[in-house]
């Protein structure tokens, strides 16, 4: 499957050399090899270039002996290994271990302690001091003998005295340091983690199992082998990374972490235990038995076998500190047998991970790339998002749609790259699917090959064709071909079936029948959120959120698939087309699959390509989504017209009575804006025709679009239209509306006129109301041209005479229009009418009793029959008066109406004028009334000034007494009655003086200052009272 590890054959022993290989250890660039004789032999490891297959084979050797230490050890060299720190060499022989130079190799110390010793270990930390808080370099060497643990201790290369030990129940098989102050401890019953700080020991509880377990023991001595009588399996454990560790006995393993607590996660399928068991970053390292002489190379996050390299006879392996950091990665570990050393390469991570993705192994290469560091690939994000879209496309090959789809919004992917996987009714252009050729009816099928085996043949070449994006690291991908051992092969449908024979109905083929409105069905997920990313970047008008800065990739650049080497990108474009994309194929998997959504889709701001949802709209028959979309995207002139054509039932097809009629029309035309008043001026000529009731209210509606509608223009199309809608409109804008425009004002006037004149197109009936309509217009109008409207008016025409008057009143001369009315109109009620709104309009209206805003006091005024009339200039009634009593020739005196206006509006009639009016003739009896008007206006006038005297006079009572007692007459004594407090630390607030004797003013806050300090303060603040009185200097902020 991977060849991540090639072995590299770097010594063998000769073949006259009867010794054997128990020890390696690598360091730097030397090679130390322990023997089975004791003698120790130091290699320098050359690097060897990579040569091709066909190349001429390197004469450089890949070991050279440096030097050989034959009586380094009485017996064979079990164990090695360095604390370069302190500079030695620590090894296991006959049953002790000893402490050579790393130098020289000569021996510095055999640790008596230590003998019968089985194993040891050592590492190297950086501890703090938890008191000084000062790091440190400490090494530890620990080692096992019989049933005690005993270790040694260099900090700072220097050698502690101490030594400890802890004795265990069970003698320890093997020693593993989980971190600087843990030691893992492999014993005949199981795991136990010793802190060598506290002495505490933890053993290693295996979980129940929940499962399908092969091994059912609740703690790992239950991983102790049970039979073969006294042979117990070696406990082997190996450090990973993130503090976690792997433990191992017979072919049962368990992963732990640092505190001795289980992962939840399945065992190392083995069919054998182990020889030896390590890791090498990042892949887990497993020996095979001696005679099987292999190595295992397993990913430890899936526990899949991914590699096995054949070793004759390999039985060390030996994994170079650190094992587990980065700082491991790429660096060989070795493999021995008795009598050869091989050297593991690692290849390159690209390139394994490019052989996984070959062999559609995408789970494991997403899990390898999940397990390297960022800094050992170019783009690991991107290529694990790349695999993740290649075995998308692989599901989606295999007719997993669902999954697929969800692996793609997971990542992501681009739309164009997801929507080119389906056929052309659903990805139009860009599919990438053949359609199938049409068969005739004379044309049979030929060969074994199905119409599905050919789609899926069809869809498996496209996903391998498909284009990926360049710009990632992984754009060489492909899957070469779909297997079943594939990762994507643990996804399955399961379907049972009747034991009854039955005919099975035949399954459509891929993407097509129900197997399309499936995959489309999925899609509509992915599309659904594709959209939410674009809605977060671009607003409904297509341009984007937040500006993009030169030179800079945006955050939605995962959304775009662009060509290799592409530059100068504009991002906006590229995002829009994916907008429209997206619109455009989830509008037609709605149409597909779920038709009901179709609608709420376009009725919303969207992208959606006009073209395909008119022409899909149309073809379905849905036609009031089709107007409500074209009302969306603005096609206002294609969406009337076809409207028009619906509502003339001048259309082909067959459509629903809403459609019919002007009504639909006129709904559209009123949710046009006033900007596309060209537009809507153009197609409500016909429903106006049609219904000119219901076709004004495009116009009239109280509606905001309505009454923002350029009126000029409206008017300008109205008038040739119909004149009777004109004034409607008309009427409208200045009565409801309020408008002040003068020409409308003139327009409706001239209207008026116009219909009164049309005495045969026109009956009596609609006449009275239009000289109604005029007269009540001019009466409250004043925006109309009165001079140019008095002269449309004729003076022989007895439907204008009021009119005339009305305009005569606009323009002030009063006795003409009363001329009219007395004379011609002959109605003295009306005449008199006149009189009162024009004396009422000029005259000064009594003031209520209210209060006076300097003084904040009751105030009282005079009415206007306090006048005496005497005083006054000739008035309106004047002027009626005098048309009654001498009228212009050849009208007579109307004595009657000229008494009963005397008679109830006498004192509005000044005395001197009015009886010069009076001929000489005229007896007084007859002016009786008159007179007692005068008497009781001159009585009102008398008692009107006795009670504005007498509330004058309480008005001032209640000032002085505010004055003098205080507001509202406190309680307590309060005004000029009160008293104020001078303390002998008191002082003036303006010149900072005691007061001591000094004269002093005090204010109305009771501030005291003193009194030849007012001209510095008191004046300005007596002037910051504004002439309000008392209540202004209540709210005075005093000092």
């Amino acid at each position: 499957m991977l060849s991540a590890f090639r072995a590299q054959p770097i010594y063998e022993l000769k073949q006259q050399d009867k010794s054997k290989i128990e020890s390696v250890l690598a360091y730097g660039d030397r090679l130390l090899v322990g023997l089975s004789t004791g003698t120790l032999r130091i290699y320098r490891v050359n690097e060897v270039p990579e040569t091709s297959p066909d190349a001429t084979p390197s004469k450089t050797r890949a070991v050279d002996l440096v030097r050989e230490e034959e009586k380094f050890s009485r017996r064979a060299i079990q164990q090695l290994a360095i604390i370069k720190e302190a500079n030695i060499l620590v090894s296991l022989s006959d049953g002790h271990v000893s402490i050579h130079d790393l130098q020289t190799f000569q021996l510095q110390e055999k640790l008596d302690k230590t003998k019968g010793a089985t194993a040891f270990a050592v590492t190297s930390n950086v501890i703090k001091d938890p008191v000084t808080d000062i790091p440190s370099l400490v090494s530890r060497l620990a080692v096992a003998v019989k049933r005690r643990i005993l270790w040694w201790s260099w900090q700072d290369m220097e050698l502690s005295p101490e030594v400890q030990e802890i004795t265990l129940p069970h003698s320890p098989k093997s020693l593993l340091w989980a971190t600087g102050t843990k030691m893992l401890v492999g014993l005949d019953p199981g795991f136990s983690i010793i802190d060598i700080e506290t002495l505490a020991v933890a053993d290693v509880i295996k979980p129940t199992p929940t499962g399908n377990v092969r091994f059912g023991a609740v703690s790992s001595s239950g991983m102790g082998y049970m039979g073969m009588a006294s042979w117990v399996p070696k406990p082997m454990a190996t450090n990973l990374t993130n503090n976690k560790m792997l433990i191992a006995k017979d072919v049962n393993t368990l992963f732990i972490d640092t505190d001795a607590k289980p992962a939840d996660k399945r065992q190392i399928p083995w069919a054998f235990a182990p020889e030896a068991l390590g890791y090498s970053y990042p892949y887990l390292l497993s020996l095979q038995q001696t005679a099987k002489g292999a190595l295992d190379v397993r990913s430890p996050d899936t526990l899949n076998l991914l590699q096995t390299i054949p070793l004759p006879g390999a039985s060390i392996l030996h994994v170079p500190q650190p094992n587990i950091s980065l700082a491991h990665a790429g660096k060989g570990f070795l493999v021995a047998s008795d009598r050869c050393i091989w050297r593991m390469v690692a290849l390159n991570y690209e390139a394994q991970v490019s052989q996984l993705v070959e062999k559609t192994k995408f789970d494991e290469a997403i899990s390898l790339l999940n397990m390297l560091e960022d800094t050992l690939l170019k783009d690991k994000q991107g290529s694990i998002r790349e695999i993740s879209m290649l075995k998308a496309q692989n599901l989606f090959s295999q007719q997993k749609y669902r999954p697929a789809l969800d692996l793609f919004t997971d990542v992501s992917a681009p739309p164009k790259r997801v929507v080119s996987l389906y056929p052309k009714s659903i990805a139009g252009d860009l599919s990438t699917i053949e359609e199938p050729a049409e068969l005739t009816d004379t044309d049979e099928p030929s060969g074994e090959t199905s119409a599905a085996e050919e789609n899926s043949s069809q869809i498996e070449d496209q996903v391998k064709n498909t284009p990926t994006p360049t710009k990632s690291v992984l754009g060489k991908f492909k899957p070469s071909a779909v297997k079943d051992d594939s990762d994507t092969a643990s996804i399955r449908s399961f379907r049972t079936t009747s034991e009854a024979p039955r005919e099975k109905p035949a399954k459509d083929a891929p993407l097509t029948g129900s197997d399309l409105k499936a995959a489309v069905m999925a899609l509509c997920s992915y599309l659904a959120q594709s959209r939410v990313q674009v809605q977060r970047h671009m607003n409904t008008d297509g341009t984007l959120k937040v500006e993009l800065t030169q030179g800079t990739t945006p955050s939605f650049s995962n959304l775009i698939e662009l060509p290799e080497g592409a530059e100068n990108i504009d991002w906006k474009a590229e995002l829009l087309e994916v907008a429209k994309l997206v619109d455009t194929t989830l509008f037609r998997a709605y149409m597909l699959a779920l038709p009901s959504l179709a609608g709420p889709l376009f009725r919303l701001d969207n992208f959606c390509d006009p073209h395909v949802v008119e022409e899909k709209l149309y073809e379905s028959g849905r036609y009031n989504d089709l107007i409500d979309f074209l009302y969306g995207k603005k096609l206002h002139r294609e969406a009337l017209e076809l409207l028009e054509k619906f509502g003339r039932n001048e259309a082909a097809e067959e459509v629903m009575p809403a459609l019919r009629g002007p009504d639909r029309t006129i709904g559209y035309l009123q949710n046009l804006p006033a900007e596309l008043i060209d537009i809507i001026l153009e197609f409500a000529e016909w429903p106006i025709k049609v219904d000119a009731k219901k076709g004004m209210e495009i116009f009239v509606a109280d509606t905001k679009n309505a009454a923002n509608l350029p009126k000029d223009k409206v008017l300008k199309f109205l008038v040739p239209l119909d004149k009777s809608l004109a004034v409607q409109y008309l009427e409208h804008v200045i009565l409801e509306l309020n408008d002040k425009t003068p020409e409308f004002h003139q327009k409706l006037v001239d209207l008026y006129l116009e219909k009164l004149r049309d005495r045969e197109g026109s009956s009596d009936e609609e006449r009275n109301q239009a000289r109604t309509k005029l007269e009540e217009f001019l009466r409250n109008s004043t925006q109309y041209h009165k001079l140019k409207t008095f002269n449309q008016l004729p003076a022989d025409d007895p439907d204008v005479y009021e009119a005339r008057a009305i305009v005569l009143c606009a323009m002030g001369n009063h006795k003409q229009a009363l001329q009219i009315y007395v004379f011609q109109i002959q109605d003295h009620e009306k005449a008199e009418e006149y009189c009162n709104k024009i004396y009422l309009s000029t005259s000064t209206s009594p003031a209520p009793v209210g209060s006076n805003p300097n003084t904040g006091s009751q105030t009282y005024e005079k009415s206007s029959m306090s006048t005496d009339p005497e005083d006054q200039q000739p008035n309106v009634y004047t002027t009626l008066l005098s048309l009654y009593l001498k009228p212009p020739s050849p009208h007579k005196v109307q004595w009657e109406p000229a008494l009963q206006l005397l008679s109830k509006h006498g004192p509005r009639l000044p005395a001197a004028n009015t009886l010069d009016l009076m001929p000489s003739d005229l007896h007084v009896s007859e002016l009786n009334s008159y007179f007692l008007g005068r008497i009781r206006s001159a009585n009102t006038v008398v008692r009107e000034e006795r009670i504005i005297t007498s509330l004058q006079a309480i008005l001032k009572t209640n000032l002085s007494s505010d004055l003098l007692l205080g507001p509202e007459h406190a309680q307590g004594k309060g005004g000029r009655s009160r008293r104020v407090v001078i303390r002998e630390d008191d002082h003036c607030r303006v010149c900072h003086k005691r007061f001591g004797n000094s004269a002093v003013r005090v204010y109305p806050d009771n501030e005291v200052i003193h009194y030849g300090c007012v001209g510095r303060s008191g004046v300005q603040r007596m002037k910051a009272g504004q002439g309000q009185g008392l209540q202004g200097l209540r709210v005075l902020p005093w000092g």
